[in-house]
Parts: C-alpha cells; structure tokens; sequence
C-alpha cells in the first residue's frame, strides 16, 4: 500500500541542474519524482513561491495547508541551492511552514464528527544537484577522517529544518574527528538527508527509513515551531 507523500520545495528555483536542454527548476524534480512513484501512491505539492505570507495569520496559512498535510503521512523536502530566501524572515516563507505542520500533532473531526489526531509526519530531506551537478553547497564529502565522512552545511537550511538535523537524543553513536568536530555514525537525524541521484533511484528505500525514524520519534529531540 502506498504512503501519501507531500512534498514541500522551492517552486521556482532555476539553479539546479537541468533535466532537459531547456534547463530546469526545482518544480521539474517533483514531476520526475511523481512519474516515479507507484500508482497507489499519492503526491501533494507545495505551494508556489510566489505566494506572499506576511499579511497572513497562522490560522489562514494553516487553512491553506492542512487539507493536504493533515492527510499526508510522510513530508518530503527538496533542499535547492535558493530555497531559502536570506533576505527574508522564515515565517513569511511557505516551506517552513510546511515543514511545522507536518510535525505538529493536528485534531480534526471525520465525517462522524469524532475527534481524530494526527501524528507527525515522517521526513526526508533530498538534496538536489546545482547547476553544474554538485551537492557540495550542502553535503560535502571529507577527507579529515580515516574512514571518511560528510559535512552537512546547515547555517544554509531554514532554522526548523536546522533544529531537526543531528537530534537524536537517545542511542545516538558520535566521536570526535581529528580536527575537533564531531563526528556522528548511523541514523543521527529525524530530517536525514539524502542526494537525489540516491532518493530518485530507490525513493521507497528512503521513505521506508523515514517511517523507521517515525515509529521511534522519542529517540529525537523534534523542533516544531518556526
């Protein structure tokens, strides 16, 4: 059986590599990755960036996405290199916004008029290539440690994305690398991160550990307000 993914990411952003000779944005990986998924899976997009969010309340942001998150299990966000707009405050932003309801326990009433609650969504960030095919302005490989490791370069994500990255609080596996940094091994992160060429090649792989870091979401220390 399928799991409802909703999927939150940059609409418009053009510095990703291009999919075709007519380039690309961020908004052709999702059509990628929906021509890939099974037919008994459902997909719900976010909401084009250029909606404007500084006039709104939290009630009528909230009315806007809960039809759709509320009845999603599992939140997909696509990290870009102009996701997130600097000059802007997160909370006049769609994606954290989606990223918070996805992880907030909502109750609404079903057609019997008894109370349901949701749960929090699974999550996944995919990390897209730039325009030249790298994922460095993200994940970037490094060579300071003997068997290798990967820098996540954080300070570029939203702060609720930020806060949810390496905050496992129990059975967590960690040293310290020879430059003084820490090192984590295995499952660190609620939101892992993954490089697209490895989500768009085995997507259900990835949710299916997203769902695995769900059922064990005691282990972390989740972050839900912007």
């Amino acid at each position: 059986m399928g799991k409802k993914i909703f999927v939150s990411y940059k609409y418009a952003d053009p510095d990703v590599q291009a999919l075709s000779i007519w380039g690309s944005t961020a908004r052709d990986y999702v059509t990628e990755f929906e021509s890939k998924l099974d037919s008994s899976d459902d997909i719900y997009k976010g909401e084009s960036d250029n909606d404007d969010l500084s006039l709104l309340s939290d009630d009528t942001i909230w009315e806007k996405l809960k039809d759709r998150i509320y009845d999603s299990s599992v939140t997909v966000v696509f990290i870009s290199p102009n996701m997130r707009q600097t000059w802007k405050n997160d909370r006049d932003q769609w994606i954290p916004w989606e990223v918070s309801y996805s992880l907030k326990e909502t109750s609404r009433k079903n057609k019997n008029g008894d109370p349901i609650t949701s749960h929090s969504n699974a999550m996944l960030a995919v990390v897209l290539p730039d325009k030249s095919g790298s994922y460095a302005y993200y994940i970037e490989d490094k060579t300071c440690c003997n068997t290798g490791c990967r820098m996540h370069h954080t300070d570029s994500l939203f702060k609720i994305i930020r806060e949810n990255k390496f905050n496992r609080i129990k059975n967590a596996s960690k040293d310290t690398c020879s430059n003084n940094s820490t090192v984590w091994h295995g499952t660190c992160s609620y939101i892992e991160a993954v490089k697209w060429v490895d989500f768009i090649s085995d997507y259900k792989y990835y949710v299916d550990k997203a769902i695995d870091r769900q059922e064990h979401i005691d282990e972390y220390s989740i972050c839900k307000t912007i």
